[in-house]
């Protein structure tokens, strides 16, 4: 019951009701754990491309080339880079062109 307070109607104070939804709500929180860390991958990813794309690159190609001239850095420090350090990106870009 401590774990259902807060909750709503019948949530917070039928024994049953509250177990299931309890019960639920750590579920949800076990699965979204992982779920958070694929969606900000998925919007880092969506920020480099947009970054590279604007200096006329693919996401893959600088991926790629980033790989190729042995460029250690990883998908969230690029898509700060992109979003808030447009001219340190545009350099990391040039390196790879």
């Amino acid at each position: 019951m401590r774990l259902a307070k807060g909750y709503y109607g019948r949530r917070k104070n039928v024994w049953t009701v509250a177990k299931n939804a309890v019960e639920k709500g750590l579920v949800y929180a076990y699965r979204d754990r992982k779920v958070k860390k694929r969606e900000f991958r998925a919007l880092w990813i969506q920020r480099i491309n947009a970054g590279a794309r604007q200096h006329g690159v693919s996401y893959s190609q600088l991926m790629g080339g980033l790989k190729k001239a042995s460029i250690d850095l990883n998908r969230k420090v690029l898509a700060d880079l992109a979003l808030n350090h447009p001219a340190a990106f545009a350099g990391i870009v040039e390196k790879v062109k």
